[in-house]
């Protein structure tokens, strides 16, 4: 097994644990938490490059969303290669309703998007980090080592994430959308939902 992580500060940061009702479900459809951990890993380093596009006078921005697209892209194919090595199929599957529900929280007028934006990426990268070391423990020992070696860059993205909106905005910007922000996504993650996913709430 890798080495322990103390992922402390993001239990700290979040609302509320993942549900043990998720890990049930996560256990009952381990093709679909694979298909769409690999989605979620594409989809982070789009959100990344996005940012970089979008963002060009932002130098340490640019620097450290390249690194991070860079390692979500290198989980994404260490995904598709135990998807491979366990002839997981690669389907189509429709997004969790998480990430967007999040995304409709940003405000629209500078600098408040890209603070929100920020935000919302240090919450997302949070709550894969305690999922993943919600879910380590329950899995096979190949998925186990995994899981649990994702848990450092998942949690050093988190904290890239806070740390650039914290240098975007004052303290205390950043103390007042915090709240609003992990109060949603704690409505997200305690919700019910009716497709498994990486990211669902509990079944309904």
């Amino acid at each position: 097994m890798s080495q322990s992580i103390d992922i402390s500060p993001i239990l700290d940061f979040l609302d509320c644990p993942t549900p043990r009702a998720w890990v049930e479900w996560a256990l009952e459809h381990p093709q679909i938490m694979l298909i769409d951990h690999a989605n979620c890993e594409k989809k982070a380093a789009s959100t990344a490059l996005n940012l970089m596009y979008r963002y060009v006078d932002q130098h340490k921005l640019l620097t450290k969303l390249s690194r991070l697209a860079r390692e979500e892209l290198r989980h994404f194919e260490q995904v598709i290669a135990i998807m491979k090595k366990r002839s997981v199929a690669y389907p189509q599957l429709t997004a969790a309703r998480y990430a967007g529900a999040l995304r409709k929280e940003v405000r629209s007028a500078e600098p408040g998007r890209l603070i929100d934006t920020l935000l919302i990426g240090a919450i997302i990268e949070a709550r894969s980090c305690e999922r993943f070391a919600c879910i380590a423990p329950e899995l096979d020992d190949e998925l186990a080592e995994f899981y649990t070696s994702l848990l450092k860059s998942e949690s050093r993205h988190f904290t890239d994430y806070l740390k650039l909106a914290e240098e975007v905005a004052s303290a205390q910007e950043v103390n007042s959308r915090l709240p609003v922000l992990l109060e949603r996504e704690r409505e997200l993650i305690e919700s019910t939902d009716t497709e498994f996913r990486f990211h669902s709430g509990v079944p309904g």
